[in-house]
């Protein structure tokens, strides 16, 4: 049967590659890579860097175009679904036609697989489809949420205190109840600009990258630096990966 490994690679360092991941790579056949564009061009230049340094035996890598998602939208789960249907449609091509029986395929996922990625539901999905019939496992990685703490030199959580990661759009409609330390992900509107001027907030982007920006402080003191920040960092670059952590006073 076909065997089809998820592959954590971190969140852009190739040194945050797990020592499993690298038994992992090399183990693999086939690497399967969904193409953002030239834009994005640098996020496939990670992954082939990270191959280079940690493979040591022959391998193909088969790139296909990753669907582009609509983002304006107003249903917003709906055209959630739909990319990952159509990005469904494009992985379950890959594995049809570029991997034989027997051999071992995977995908490099930013971060941790499980995380914030769609790429283990659309494995999922294929599998429920009973079109292609494969094996899979996941490897685990470092998120970008452990490495922004760890940059910034601080936990994740206080002691005897909760912990939660949420998206943007749902910060946007309050702070957590019951909860004092929030990490936000896929924020493209700055919402935290609207927690209050004393919750303090750890932002990064590009985390473990050569172009990686830190910057921390109360949402009063550096919250307008922040947004500059990041609108000149997306100009620059097309894209952002960023991410941050929130924290008031119990």
């Amino acid at each position: 049967m076909k065997q089809i490994l998820l592959i954590g690679i971190g969140a852009g360092d190739p040194d945050y590659v797990t020592i499993q991941a690298v038994k992992a790579l090399n183990r693999v056949d086939v690497f399967f890579v969904l193409d953002k564009g030239e834009v994005k061009q640098d996020l496939v230049d990670v992954r082939q860097e990270i191959l280079d340094r940690h493979v040591d035996r022959p391998y193909r890598v088969v790139e296909a175009r990753d669907p582009e998602r609509d983002r304006t939208a107003p249903a917003y789960a709906e055209a959630v679904h739909d990319w990952r249907r159509r990005r469904a449609d494009v992985c379950e091509e890959l594995i049809r036609a570029e991997l034989a029986d027997g051999q071992t395929g995977a995908f490099l996922v930013w971060g941790d697989p499980a995380l914030y990625d769609s790429t283990l539901a659309i494995i999922e999905d294929i599998l429920a489809r009973g079109a292609v019939e494969f094996d899979y496992e996941v490897v685990p990685g470092i998120t970008s949420v452990q490495a922004l703490v760890a940059k910034h030199r601080t936990s994740l959580n206080r002691v005897g205190r909760p912990v939660q990661i949420t998206t943007g759009r749902r910060l946007a409609e309050g702070f957590p109840e019951d909860v004092d330390d929030v990490v936000v992900m896929l924020d493209a509107h700055n919402s935290f600009t609207g927690v209050g001027d004393d919750v303090q907030v750890y932002w990064g982007a590009y985390v473990g990258t050569p172009d990686e920006l830190l910057i921390s402080g109360t949402v009063g003191e550096v919250g307008e630096q922040i947004v500059a920040t990041r609108a000149e960092a997306r100009e620059r670059k097309g894209w952002i990966m960023d991410t941050y952590l929130l924290r008031r006073k119990p």
